[in-house]
Parts: structure tokens; sequence; C-alpha cells
């Protein structure tokens, strides 16, 4: 396969958005900004901004910053490492704003295929480039004409079309996962609000046991009403609690042979961003389906999802216990608003902390129905197992990536062409 040498300029142009002003910024509009948090770290792609409240803009806006369904973006500020050359595509048209810190790239009709200059942009070619000619400051940077002036080698039309169809396939299957988990949680938060929130679980004679007239009674702990066979219980006595290990900093290395580090913010990505070369004891290991907390900051919750990792101080891990009917599901939806309000109280301050009186303040319901902790249970693992396929091919993805865009990796007519 020929390849041709161009400057990136010959091929797209990039733009830098718009500057907004803090005083417009709100909870709710019809407008939002994107932010570095729409990049997602691991894997690459669009997602969300969950760690921000104020994402929606009231000000003016022009036209040209309001991004179309399926327009390229990339950061110009590396905020966490490696973030530089990652792209995203815009999902809706007239929803979101372009602000300064990330580039439009707009393709050059008959140069390139929108959807190869996608991972054209995003691979290694491309990074290192922009990598070596960011701004040395605490948070590199970038620029739409660094990211420009990059020299790549590529295709004809016709193999770029071929070679992004291979990869877009596997990024579909990577979405088409999200997606189902996604739907998985919403399934199992509306079981919860079902059974631990109404309490209309089903009664011995299978009728909604609250609205049958189930009896309730009221706990002093959660000021509220719960059915009468139930109990509230502190986190601590439920679930096995371990905070983590105070790793040295000092002895981080990219290194992936090493022990790897679970930080503050690698738990809503499930990434790994550092490798230690101390000795750890295991009680600091994770496990798959073990429940996390950042204690800094944001007060970040996720589910984590490998048994080789370590996790670091400021986090804690919240584990099923065996002799249990509470699921680390339950257990999250259970917490999860007494945190968010320790994060708004915390709105006020540089940076919030959690701490070990605030965790043992948290109480979780007790249900005697091992059957909602195991159907609650099987959702998860099916959450996990899709999860760990997003890596398996997101590493399929990235290694292949390279291959074919330098053409070491020989183009299959058939499976090209769907």
């Amino acid at each position: 396969m020929e390849l041709t040498k161009y400057k990136l300029r010959d091929l797209v142009n990039v733009t830098r958005g718009m500057s907004l002003s803090g005083q417009f910024y709100a909870e709710e509009g019809e407008l939002i900004r994107l932010t570095l948090g729409n990049f997602n770290m691991n894997g690459g792609g669009f997602k969300e901004n969950t760690s921000k409240t104020d994402l929606y803009f009231t000000g003016t806006v022009k036209d040209e910053f309001i991004l179309k369904k399926g327009d390229i973006i990339t950061p110009l500020t590396e905020q966490s490492l490696g973030l530089l050359g990652t792209t995203a595509r815009i999902p809706e048209s007239g929803k979101y704003i372009q602000s300064q810190d990330v580039a439009l790239v707009r393709c050059k009709e008959k140069r390139i295929d929108p959807n190869f200059c996608y991972y054209l942009i995003s691979s290694s070619l491309v990074r290192q480039q922009l990598s070596a000619a960011a701004q040395q400051t605490k948070i590199r940077h970038t620029s739409p004409d660094k990211i420009m002036d990059c020299t790549v080698w590529i295709p004809n039309l016709e193999n770029q079309i071929r070679i992004s169809r291979i990869l877009t396939d596997i990024d579909n299957k990577i979405a088409l996962n999200r997606a189902i988990n996604d739907n998985l949680e919403k399934m199992a938060k509306q079981l919860y609000d079902y059974w631990f929130v109404q309490f209309d679980f089903p009664d011995k004679n299978g009728q909604p046991y609250k609205s049958s007239g189930g009896k309730m009674v009221w706990n002093e702990k959660l000021k509220r009403e719960i059915p009468n066979n139930w109990s509230v219980a502190n986190i601590f006595s439920e679930l096995s609690v371990q905070y983590g290990f105070p790793f040295s900093t000092e002895l981080f290395t990219e290194n992936v042979t090493n022990i790897p580090v679970v930080r503050i913010r690698d738990i809503l990505d499930n990434s790994v961003s550092a490798y230690s070369t101390e000795n750890v004891d295991e009680r600091y290991k994770l496990q798959k389906q073990d429940l996390l907390i950042g204690m800094d900051g944001n007060f970040h919750m996720n589910y984590w999802n490998d048994d080789v990792s370590y996790l670091n101080q400021r986090c804690v891990r919240l584990r099923a216990k065996e002799n249990s009917t509470v699921s680390i599901m339950q257990a999250k939806y259970d917490i999860a608003p007494y945190i968010k309000a320790k994060e708004l109280q915390a709105k006020g301050s540089t940076v919030g902390h959690l701490s070990d009186k605030d965790l043992r303040e948290l109480y979780v319901l007790v249900c005697p129905n091992s059957n909602l902790q195991k159907m609650f249970d099987s959702i998860l693992a099916q959450i996990i197992r899709n999860k760990c396929e997003i890596i398996t091919l997101t590493k399929q993805r990235d290694e292949l990536l390279p291959l074919l865009m330098n053409g070491q990796a020989a183009l299959n007519y058939h499976l090209s062409n769907g």
C-alpha cells in the first residue's frame, strides 16, 4: 500500500473554541459547554462529563461554536497524561459548545476521509509529535497550528475508507458494550427504587409489599419507615472496608510490569495511570466488583474491573461480605445520596475531603431476602464482563491502528468491505 507524505494542514482545518465566561455557567439550560472531561481516556471517544454539575452555558454563543453530530474534536490542554491526541465525535447536533480548551477538526473534501482522520489524529505518529511540541508547563498545551504542523503518511481515499471501516467496527462493538452497561445500570437502579425506596418488592404472595399493606416500622437512623423485618446497619458491619496504601510518588513508574496503582483520577475511567516498585500488603489489592470511592475532590464512585491493581491512599474500597445479604450495587445506591450531600457541602472549600468519621456515618438497609442480592450481583457481574471486553477490544484496536496506518498490516478486501 503506497503512502503519501503530508502536513496535516494540507488535509484538515483545526480551530480553537470560544472563551466562555464563568458567570454564565449553570446547572441547567439548553447548551452544554465541552470540557476535557468529555474525552474518554479509557479507549477514546466521547463521554458525558459526570464530574461537574455546572456544565450548561446561558450566555450568548456564536453559531460557529455550536457543534454538529459527527464533528471531530481533540484537546488543546493535557489535563491528564496522554490526553493530547485523543479524539471524540460529537453525538448530537445543536447541544454542545466548543470551548477554548477544545479544537474542532474539519476535513478538506476529497483529501482525507473523516473517519480515517478521526483515527489518524489519535495514532501514535501524531500523538508523539504533539507531545514533543507541547509547551512544557505544569499542564502542557498544544494549539491548532501545532496540530496542523504534524507530518503524516496516508494512503489514497479508497484505502483510507477500508482502514477506517475496520477500526469503526471495533469501536461500534465498544460503543454497544457501553450502551448495554448503561441500560443494565438503569435497570438495576429501577429495581433498587422499587425495592429499597418504594418498598414494593414482591411479598410472600407475589404482591407489592408496601402497597399491599405490608407492615412498616419507623427507623430512627434513617428518619423514615422501613419494612417490619428489615434493619439498618453501618457499612463497616455489613461490608469489608479498606483504605488505600500510601504509595510514594517518587517510586511511581510507567513500567507496566510493576504494581498497577489506582489513584482517585483513575476511578471513573477504570484505568491505571501509574505503577509502583514498592512492596505492598495483599489487603490493598483490589478485586472485580469492588466499589471504589475517592476521598478528595469530587468523591468519585465506581466499580472496579480487575484483580491485579492496588489501591492508593485517599481512596477507599467497599467489598461485599459473603455472610451479608447487602450487595455492593445496593450499597452504592444506599450511600450515594449521602456522598453527594458531602460533596455539595464541600463546594465552598478549596478541596473537599471525606474522613473516616464521614464513612462511619454511612448506613445500608439490610433485607433478609438474599434473592435481591443475587439479582444485583448478576447484573454487576455482566457489567464487569462488558467492561473487561471493552478493555480487550480497545487494546486490540490500539495495536492494530499503527499497523494499518503505516501499511504494515495488509487489508483483507472482504472484511474491509463488510
